[in-house]
């Protein structure tokens, strides 16, 4: 039986489903992934089976390609959230990690393009973890 996963943007205006496994998630310090996260790294699940389905919103979405490139990114027009969004015609499923309101069981496979790394995103782990913002 194959793997159910809802998702939303932040505002709630977008919603969607995905049926399907992701057979790969990723961690991308590429500089577009980088700029368009605003973050050290975008974190990606991707499928080449798995079936997108929007159940709110659709009309809402907006993707922009970064042209001259294979560098895509849907998003919210109201909140800016990022979305997920079909890409290599037709052929695979990008979902960012973040966009999902279910449970992500599958753990990332690796950093890529970590020779694009920002030079203050290393050894991150050794920063205190806060349960909330600090006093």
């Amino acid at each position: 039986m194959s793997a159910r996963h809802h998702g939303s943007c932040l505002c709630g205006e977008v919603r969607f489903e995905i049926q399907g496994d992701f057979e790969s998630f990723y961690l991308c310090h590429c500089e577009h992934c980088r700029k368009d996260t605003g973050s050290a790294h975008a974190s990606n699940l991707f499928s080449t089976t798995a079936q997108l389905m929007w159940l709110g919103g659709e009309e809402q979405v907006k993707t922009f390609t970064l042209p001259g490139t294979q560098h895509c990114k849907s998003f919210c027009s109201h909140c800016g959230s990022a979305l997920p969004n079909i890409q290599m015609n037709g052929q695979l499923l990008a979902v960012p990690a973040g966009s999902l309101d279910s449970k992500v069981t599958i753990k990332p496979n690796a950093h890529i393009f970590v020779s694009s790394r920002a030079e203050w995103d290393a050894e991150l782990e050794k920063f205190p973890l806060l349960e909330r913002l600090p006093a």
